[in-house]
């Protein structure tokens, strides 16, 4: 039987102790060409595992402790070869075929059985993607390629818990990464060889294609303080035609909101009648209330929170990631699309 690892926010022979904030990345819309190496950029939780012989810490980018949520993380990470380091990383849950982030979002439970049966119901692995300090040597300062080389030293690509991510010099499989991306990826990182490590900076490049969905619009929210839209509601039609909200387009300047209140007034239509009558999120979701979403609500809600309106209106949006049927942060107005027939704005889009 494994004993149990001493976890701990101290730990006194490493060079480089938490809190530590990431090195983030800055959003561009096209892959850069020169000397970079590209990742995929993971679609989970990220962190920074800090290991001092038998003592480790895991923080996420916003200082969370997470070594309670994963013990069989801790386990596997005290299991390598290297006694002293500093890993940057990302959690993410395989399933089938991809991963799982409902899944992941489940695991983080305050029941320590609850999170004992999580690990073994649904594993999470650490997917390793650059070395702040090994062997109790300070890497920060060194380019981003030497470090690459010596992760590469103690952690085997694709297998196991604790994984190396895969990386390329190559252009052409990265634009492939963007444009058929396997499940769990969300774009590409692209990171000069020649960069230290920039503890919460944005130095590297995340690279996201602008993806955009026409979207059937069957709602709005108002502001708190004054009567101008806050929110728009949106939804396609599935496989049984009916239509199921997916989140919402938001962040609209004052000018958009008052032109887009002249264009709704004229088709708000009673709720009677109307495809969300009955409510919409009624199944409610595997990870709880997402950034963006549309709050519950179901008929017997004592008042309705949105503003229905006839669905007769298509809109392009752009967004960045669709899951499980719901968009995971508001979309972004682009234009109205008169030229769609609502009923032709299904999932198949996606």
């Amino acid at each position: 039987m494994r004993t149990r690892p001493i976890v701990r926010e101290r730990l006194e022979s490493l060079p480089v102790q938490p809190p530590v904030s990431p090195m983030l990345g800055r959003l561009v819309r096209q892959l850069p060409l020169g000397d970079f190496l590209y990742e995929p950029k993971w679609d989970g939780f990220r962190c920074l595992a800090f290991r001092d012989r038998e003592g480790l810490d895991l923080r996420s980018r916003n200082q969370r402790p997470l070594a309670r949520y994963f013990p069989e993380l801790v386990y596997a990470l005290l299991e390598l070869s290297a006694e002293s380091f500093v890993l940057d990383g990302e959690i993410l849950v395989p399933s089938d075929g991809g991963y799982d982030f409902a899944a992941l979002m489940a695991r983080l439970h305050p029941a320590a059985s609850r999170v004992n049966r999580l690990s073994a119901l649904t594993p999470a692995i650490f997917v390793a993607f650059d070395a702040l300090a090994l062997d109790e040597r300070d890497l920060r300062d060194e380019p981003f390629a030497r470090r690459r080389t010596m992760l590469e030293t103690f952690i085997a690509p694709r297998r196991g818990t604790i994984r190396l991510t895969p990386a390329t010099k190559e252009p052409k499989l990265a634009q492939a990464w963007l444009e058929d991306p396997d499940p769990g990826i969300d774009g590409v990182m692209a990171k000069p060889l020649d960069l230290p490590y920039r503890a919460g900076e944005r130095a590297l490049l995340k690279v996201k294609l602008e993806r955009t969905l026409d979207c059937v619009l069957a709602g709005f929210r108002l502001l708190a303080e004054r009567p101008l839209p806050s929110s728009l509601l949106l939804g396609l039609y599935d496989e049984r035609g009916e239509l199921r909200h997916i989140g919402v387009a938001g962040g609209f300047s004052e000018r958009l909101r008052r032109e887009l209140l002249a264009e709704l007034e004229p088709v708000i239509v009673p709720l009677r009648g109307h495809p969300w009558e009955r409510g919409f999120l009624l199944e409610g979701s595997p990870v709880g209330r997402l950034k963006g979403a549309a709050g519950r609500w179901a008929p017997d809600a004592m008042s309705l929170d949105w503003i229905p309106v006839e669905p007769s209106r298509v809109v392009e949006v752009s967004f960045d990631h669709l899951d499980a049927r719901r968009l995971r942060h508001p979309a972004r107005f682009r234009h109205w699309r008169p030229d769609r027939d609502p009923r032709s704005c299904t999932f198949a889009q996606t």
